[in-house]
């Protein structure tokens, strides 16, 4: 499942998943779709901030060989998650917008 992020200062879409977790790292439930008011938005990208600040690269799994044994994925941490969900956040505190997610 994908979940789109819509605003007037963009939009975003990533995997379901991911987006639950970031959704509950900023306090939400997590329930898709829902939308967050402007004037809530400050404390959401703080709570964001934080969990994904806690996450240590070192708590990350290690590479995973992929199927050409020269190859290896790296893992993608929740600061990496998150940067561009907070970035739609900032800009719609800016301009005092909602952001709606589906």
């Amino acid at each position: 499942m994908l979940v789109r992020f819509d605003s007037d200062a963009g939009t975003l879409t990533m995997f379901g998943e991911v987006a639950g977790q970031l959704l509950k790292a900023m306090g939400h439930t997590g329930e898709i779709p829902s939308a967050i008011l402007p004037e809530d938005i400050p404390a959401a990208v703080e709570r964001l901030k934080a969990a994904a600040a806690t996450q240590s690269d070192a708590a990350a799994p290690a590479r995973e060989q992929t199927a050409n044994d020269h190859e290896y994925e790296l893992p993608v941490s929740l600061r990496q998650r998150a940067f561009p969900l907070i970035e739609l956040l900032e800009r719609a505190a800016k301009r005092k917008c909602e952001v709606l997610w589906r």
